[in-house]
């Protein structure tokens, strides 16, 4: 099972990106007193109590409105309430309750999924009367907190993660088995892509019953290896949702990543690479996950022999960090290079998997350490001893030094970059760790 997730829903400025960005962290949410200002998702990654968690932030919820925005903000909610496991009600102590509040309550009471009820803006103690006024909610207690301010919020998320599962230690696929997500933006050729693979007779093929409400996981054989597709497309989509559909994909590629081994991000070439494509790819490496970038529908570009050179160049430039993710052109239209993805799928695979000798990485590295020490921090000088690969899938190397918390972060990236020259590990993020030798 992968992380859980949790929904923040409720009216229009009451505080739920207050509240988001209180949970994760970091002001990652645009926070603006004025209505409506979150329109779309943000979705973030957060840890309480040692549950890891993903946490979405929605739009404002208003019931019955004819605006444009507003449709779209409702269709959100209703899918966050469809797919996560805890929601978040958050209502403006201030203001009270208001009629939308109640239609948002009844809403939820009608689902069977946790829901904590967060009352904002409780500054002060004086304030907390004001909390006792949303128990005709009818959602239990009421929390009264202060986003803005941090007041209570510590005691509130323990109650949102009271009931979560402990996340379990990663297990190796089911007989071998890779599982590889198909993840990407809205149109970029992922079902197509899919119905490729699959309608070609020389892969056995059977269905299975994805974790992933709504969306099926399939089983096939290719040149003898057992693969699990983890399909982010179509995904039964329902006439309701329509301004809402990539705030759907991008809920179902975040589930899809947990669960996968490799995750294909797929690209439309007549597009390019985008924010959102970015932000999959970096969601993607945060999970540790094997990573490929799949262009599709190269067939539509016009090209000369140096156009896939120049278009590779290009991406690797907005990559940057990523810059160890293979690169593949495809088109799922005329089935070009298709089984490429699954034959590299398999090599990043292996390479996450990988463990390399102690005695050879040491071999290799420390004479490279010895030459190119870490910067001296307030005339100490920093000696990295040895160096040991304490982890697969994914993997994690731990170098040991007598000031490990001095090593600054430019250095890490350079070892890294070092483990990568020597030992490859193609699409797969690696850690590295300081400890004491």
């Amino acid at each position: 099972m992968g992380k859980s997730v949790i929904a923040i829903v409720g009216r229009p400025n009451v505080g739920k990106s207050t509240l988001f960005n209180r949970i994760i962290g970091e002001r990652d949410a645009i926070v603006d007193p004025k209505s409506g200002v979150t329109r779309d998702r943000h979705y973030g990654t957060a840890e309480w109590n040692g549950k890891r968690f993903s946490i979405i932030d929605t739009g404002g919820y208003v019931p019955d409105s004819d605006n444009v925005f507003e449709a779209a903000i409702r269709e959100q909610v209703q899918i966050a309430i469809d797919e996560a496991d805890v929601i978040i009600f958050v209502v403006d102590a201030i203001s009270g309750v208001t009629p939308i509040d109640i239609e948002i309550a009844k809403m939820l009471r009608q689902t069977k999924k946790k829901v904590v009820l967060a009352v904002n803006k409780i500054d002060n103690e004086r304030l907390e009367l004001y909390s006792a006024q949303f128990y005709e909610l009818g959602l239990g207690d009421p929390f009264p907190i202060s986003a803005l301010h941090r007041r209570k919020v510590g005691d509130f998320l323990d109650e949102v993660v009271k009931d979560l599962p402990e996340v379990s230690e990663e297990v190796q696929g089911v007989e071998n088995q890779i599982k590889v997500a198909i993840v990407g933006q809205p149109n970029v050729g992922k079902s197509s892509f899919v119905n490729a693979v699959l309608g070609e007779n020389r892969i056995i093929v059977t269905d299975i019953p994805g974790t992933t409400r709504d969306s099926i996981d399939t089983s096939f054989e290719y040149n003898g290896v057992n693969f699990v597709l983890i399909d982010t497309a179509g995904l039964r989509r329902r006439s309701k949702i329509k301004e809402s559909i990539e705030f759907y994909s991008a809920i179902r590629a975040l589930k899809a990543l947990e669960r996968c081994d490799v995750a294909v991000v797929m690209l439309d070439a007549t597009c390019g690479l985008e924010r959102q494509d970015l932000r999959i790819v970096g969601e993607a490496a945060d999970l540790k996950k094997g990573i490929i970038i799949a262009v599709n529908k190269w067939d539509l570009i016009e090209k000369d022999s140096n156009t896939a050179l120049e278009y590779e160049h290009a991406l690797r430039e907005r990559l940057k960090v990523f810059d160890y993710v293979p690169i593949l052109f495809i088109s799922a239209k005329t089935k070009q290079r298709i089984f490429k993805v699954l034959d590299f799928a398999k090599v990043v695979y292996d390479e996450r998997n990988k463990k390399v000798k102690t005695s050879e990485l040491n071999k290799v590295l420390f004479p490279i350490v010895k030459e190119t020490p870490p910067p001296a921090v307030s005339g100490r000088e920093i000696k990295i001893k040895y160096v040991t690969q304490v982890k697969t899938a994914p993997p994690v190397f731990a170098f040991f030094a007598n000031f490990p918390d001095d090593i600054p972060e430019h250095y890490r990236r350079f070892l890294e970059n070092k483990i990568r020259e020597h030992f490859g590990f193609v699409g797969v993020p690696l850690t590295i760790v300081f400890k004491k030798k």
